[in-house]
């Protein structure tokens, strides 16, 4: 492939991703989904030594609609990933699309600091690398 310019992936994320208590119900998750027009949300550290948690509708479809579970019985942290792959800010987009594909991810965290500034998807990476130059 010809030489593509170096994208951060700070370039291409969404800044401050939508963050829910792991302890809410998924029905609480669905509404500011809803809300906020986005399809994911962030479940914070708890401590120190914790990982970040994420809540897509997919784990909503599959962990609770299709067994058929009450979503204001069902708590986030019960059907949510974590821990969740996380890139540097810094990180050229053709690594995190790499990393992503690798894992059959369709979207990360991202640090600057160890601090949570945003998420990147694999959608947005692949589009902004392949958009024509100029």
């Amino acid at each position: 492939m010809t030489d593509q310019p170096y994208i951060s992936v700070s370039d291409v994320m969404s800044p401050a991703p939508h963050t829910i208590d792991g302890l809410a119900p998924v029905s609480e998750a669905i509404e500011l989904m809803r809300e906020k027009n986005v399809s994911s949300l962030v479940i914070d550290k708890r401590h120190k030594g914790d990982e970040w948690g994420i809540v897509v509708v997919h784990d909503i479809a599959e962990k609770v609609i299709g067994l058929d579970r009450s979503p204001d019985r069902v708590a986030v942290h019960e059907i949510m990933s974590k821990p969740v792959i996380t890139v540097d800010s810094e990180m050229d987009i053709k690594y995190a699309i790499r990393l992503l594909a690798r894992f059959q991810l369709s979207r990360a965290l991202v640090e600057e600091k160890d601090k949570l500034i945003g998420l990147v998807t694999l959608r947005d990476m692949v589009f902004r690398y392949m958009a024509p130059s100029g």
